[in-house]
């Protein structure tokens, strides 16, 4: 993985994780431990599947740029549509409690693409390759000749 990936999946995970901490320790609080557990079940489930998205979205960009819009859309969309699965496979559940469960899900994926955005911003990740610095072309324009 490149640094400026490897920088935006920190600057996104770092965020979304403290959030989740937090909410994990509000939610023992108020809730008690199946709160608790909730919470950081949540906070697992929206980093994990985030951070799979973005690696996946990453090497797209990588390998084939031209799909690189339709797939971060497709993406997103079946990252949101996995979450809202998660949270109607749980909703009976008795294992931890599921308001904290979701309401951490929401918060952590709000958290996540704010995060996202701003990495995204504040990267200074060039979109044109820099000419090398002894004047000669490597592209196919700038060579002569036929290939006849």
């Amino acid at each position: 993985m490149p640094s400026n990936d490897a920088r935006i999946l920190l600057h996104t995970a770092v965020p979304t994780a403290a959030v989740g901490v937090l909410a994990t320790v509000i939610s023992g609080v108020v809730v008690g431990g199946k709160g608790a557990l909730g919470a950081g079940v949540g906070t697992v489930v929206v980093v994990l599947f985030m951070a799979i998205g973005l690696v996946v979205l990453q090497r797209t960009a990588a390998s084939l740029p031209h799909l690189f819009q339709a797939m971060g859309l497709l993406l997103y969309t079946a990252q949101l549509l996995l979450l809202f699965i998660f949270v109607a496979t749980f909703k009976d559940t008795t294992l931890f409690d599921p308001k904290t469960f979701a309401l951490t899900l929401v918060v952590a994926t709000l958290v996540w693409v704010a995060a996202q955005a701003r990495a995204h911003m504040k990267a200074k990740i060039l979109y044109v390759d820099p000419e090398t610095s002894t004047g000669t072309s490597s592209s196919p324009a700038g060579k002569s000749g036929s290939s006849a």
